[in-house]
């Protein structure tokens, strides 16, 4: 392993992190449906993460990281770069423990997102997503005002928030009398596959981890193929704005290599399918990025008959014209 990379999170650093964040974040319930298991042909446990607090699974790693600040970093206050989920859990948690957050994001990230993080007294900075970079103005801001940056994946304890997701679900599972064969995870950077991924290798070994990606976004899916981190090409579109990272991160492709099944794509009108699948038969609203995995599910890109599979719908933050598009009424 590079010397470079932090520590990879063990299951007891997760189980820590669940015990840390337990006062401030939601326990998110785990659905069985009937319709979702006709659609697999076999049962389906869907965990409804975006019941969580801000809208998205995002909270629990940025809450797990704020919550390990000394008082000298937490007087200085925080920055973060998000397309929207992870910049409202950072402004969340810096407010509710009484933080300064600056969040830069970009200008055409939802405007519902934008507005949220603003609402959670998070200090909005805009950029050009496709000719900017995110990291570098992060970097500047930090280091300008002594601020901590708080990274979307690249860091072990935002991956062992994000796994806390996993050690909930798979806890719940087991006391319904279920152990699931897969386990379907919408991916982005990598930081909750790997989170996810940590924790079936330690709890449930025989759960496969599949990372889902929009179909032009697929670099976890050609990375693990390859065996190499690759990036996706420039200026390439998706409705899927939470999960439209240019390459996998280093630290979370070095932990998910080993760990996780192959790389699902799902394509925008497949992800649209199933945001309104999930609204006429489950009663949830779905972001695209969070969709992701149900999509995959629904489509059939992996076979679930008589499987019992988990998916993870991971945000709820959605444009109200996408959530009109997928319902047919745009």
């Amino acid at each position: 392993m590079p010397t470079m990379l932090p520590a990879v999170p063990t299951i007891d650093d997760i189980r820590a992190a669940a015990a840390r964040i337990a006062p401030h974040a939601q326990i998110t319930p785990l659905l069985t449906s009937p319709a979702l298991d006709a659609r697999a042909g076999g049962r389906v446990l869907l965990k409804a993460e975006v019941l969580q607090h801000t809208g998205s699974f995002k909270l629990r790693g940025a809450l797990n990281r704020l919550l390990q600040l000394s008082d000298d970093e937490r007087s200085r206050g925080v920055v973060a770069y998000s397309s929207g989920n992870h910049a409202q859990a950072v402004a969340y948690s810096a407010s509710l423990l009484g933080m300064r957050s600056v969040i830069i994001m970009p200008k055409d990230a939802p405007a519902l997102k934008i507005e949220r993080t603003r609402a959670f007294g998070g200090e909005v900075v805009l950029y050009d997503r496709y000719t900017e970079d995110r990291e570098a103005i992060g970097s500047a801001i930090a280091q300008e005002h002594r601020l901590t940056l708080v990274p979307p994946y690249e860091d072990p304890y935002i991956v062992a928030g994000q796994g806390t997701l996993a050690l909930e679900a798979l806890g719940q599972a087991s006391a319904m009398g279920y152990a699931p064969d897969m386990l379907l995870v919408c991916c982005g950077g990598g930081g909750l596959t790997a989170g996810c991924a940590l924790v079936a290798e330690a709890v449930s070994p025989n759960t496969v981890v599949h990372p889902c990606e929009p179909a032009e976004f697929d670099d976890m899916a050609r990375s693990l193929r390859l065996g190499h981190r690759v990036a996706n090409e420039p200026g390439t579109r998706s409705i899927c704005d939470a999960i439209v990272t240019p390459t996998p991160g280093e630290f979370t492709f070095f932990i998910n290599q080993s760990r996780v099944g192959a790389g699902l794509t799902v394509t925008d009108d497949e992800v649209l399918a199933a945001i309104a699948f999930a609204v006429r038969e489950l009663k949830l609203v779905v972001e695209p990025g969070g969709a992701a995995a149900l999509a995959a599910m629904l489509a059939g890109k992996v076979d679930t008959r008589d499987r019992t599979t988990m998916v993870v719908v991971t945000g709820g933050n959605i444009d109200p014209a996408i959530l009109a598009r997928a319902m047919g009424v745009a």
